[in-house]
């Protein structure tokens, strides 16, 4: 199974690239469902065609979906209800308040990603083309299997604090008994579910060969440094590119004095682009008198983007180290531990050490690195970029090491 993700800046043309993509994959061969997780919802309007919460199909090896998130609370949510109907009337709460639980800070992600995932395991595709709208918006949703990750290992051992709370027969579950007892059993399973789903969602997500992000980007004033920032951020939380995709480019060929000032322009922002991720493939696409609407014109415009390249398969590789895992390696003193930050310099750069990870912080965007066993015994003692690689320095702490 193949999973491609489109994003880029508001009104680059997103919606429209993953859709001329998937249909162009589906007439090659590939059964192939185009999913929209924008909000925007604006697919079906490429398309020119309805589609909804569950896959329509649109012509031989296609479908489509946009994914509805309040269809997906009402799928989802009676079953932790029913979880919960048994303690429910020992609680002094409004009944409405049970539903407005699924509307808490992460049931959005969460909901998405099931989705998400749900298009993933199914057998009828090959590859899901994914319309993931702004970057911002994608990327906090693709980060979010790890931060759900961290939270529940801070519920389950051998770290987690309030293991023994949840733990049937032990804390508050075995002390109270009772409803709250019957709930501890269900509760600690639940946690135990959710942390596996979201480590393996994210094994998905960072599986350079089974998942790629495309980054649709228009070659106007800022564009370059718009991308450099995508990128920073995408490679920050372990996602690579495959392929950059430049819209909207203005030919010389028979324009007049203004149009031609813009293929100047247009051709200059190309090449810095181009220099910039090398090697990364960078897919140039004309300027049209229009949006292409419709399943002909989007194929149209498919088949004049990718040419001869599978719009499938993996194009080609990020700038080298970006996405990378982090590396860990042995130095005189103790051990390093690096991975990919291009596009950036030391002063954007924060850190920070929490337990057993490494708060990572580089303007807006923030990771937690979970250290690897033995780093967890050693203290920071350096940080510094070595080109395009974040480099921190760990010395061990003989406490640690003692006692181990």
């Amino acid at each position: 199974m193949r999973c491609v993700l489109f994003t880029g800046k508001g009104g680059a043309g997103t919606t429209t690239v993953a859709a001329a993509t998937a249909i162009l994959a589906a007439q090659r061969g590939h059964r192939t469902l185009v999913l929209s997780v924008d909000p925007a919802a604006g697919l079906a309007g490429a398309l020119d065609h309805p589609i909804g919460a569950d896959p329509t199909d649109l012509e031989p090896g296609l479908t489509g979906q946009q994914v509805d998130l309040r269809r997906a609370v009402g799928t989802r949510w009676p079953a932790v209800r029913e979880v919960l109907a048994g303690t429910w009337p020992s609680f002094d709460v409004d009944p409405v308040e049970l539903e407005e639980l699924a509307f808490l800070p992460g049931a959005i992600e969460t909901l998405t990603l099931l989705e998400l995932r749900d298009g993933l395991a199914s057998a009828d595709h090959d590859v899901v083309i994914v319309d993931g709208g702004p970057v911002a918006g994608l990327l906090r949703l693709l980060a979010f299997p790890e931060t759900l990750s961290w939270y529940c290992r801070r519920l389950l051992p051998p770290d987690g604090a309030f293991a023994r709370w949840l733990r049937p027969g032990f804390g508050w579950a075995g002390a109270f008994g009772g409803r709250w007892g019957s709930l501890a059993a269900p509760a600690y399973d639940t946690v135990s579910r959710v942390h596996r789903a979201a480590v393996d969602l994210r094994a998905i997500l960072t599986d350079h060969a089974a998942t790629s992000i495309r980054l649709v980007l228009t070659p106007e004033s800022g564009a370059l440094a718009a991308a450099r920032s995508s990128l920073t951020a995408l490679s920050l939380h372990g996602f690579t590119l495959d392929g950059v995709i430049v819209n909207r480019i203005f030919s010389p060929a028979g324009a007049d004095a203004w149009r031609a000032g813009w293929a100047a322009a247009h051709r200059e922002a190309l090449a810095e682009i181009t220099g910039a991720f090398e090697p990364t493939p960078i897919l140039p696409v004309g300027y049209r008198a229009g949006e292409p609407v419709g399943l002909e014109e989007l194929a149209a415009f498919g088949a004049a983007t990718y040419g001869e390249l599978d719009p499938a398969g993996v194009l080609g590789a990020s700038p080298t180290g970006a996405g990378e895992a982090p590396r860990v390696e042995r130095t005189d003193d103790g051990y390093a531990l690096s991975f990919g930050l291009p596009f950036v310099d030391g002063s954007q750069i924060d850190l920070a050490r929490l337990g057993d990870d490494l708060i990572v912080t580089v303007g807006a965007f923030r990771r937690a690195v979970p250290l690897p066993a033995a780093l967890r015994r050693c203290d920071v003692s350096a940080a510094r970029l070595r080109g395009d690689r974040l480099v921190v320095s760990f010395v061990p702490d003989p406490d640690q090491w003692v006692r181990a």
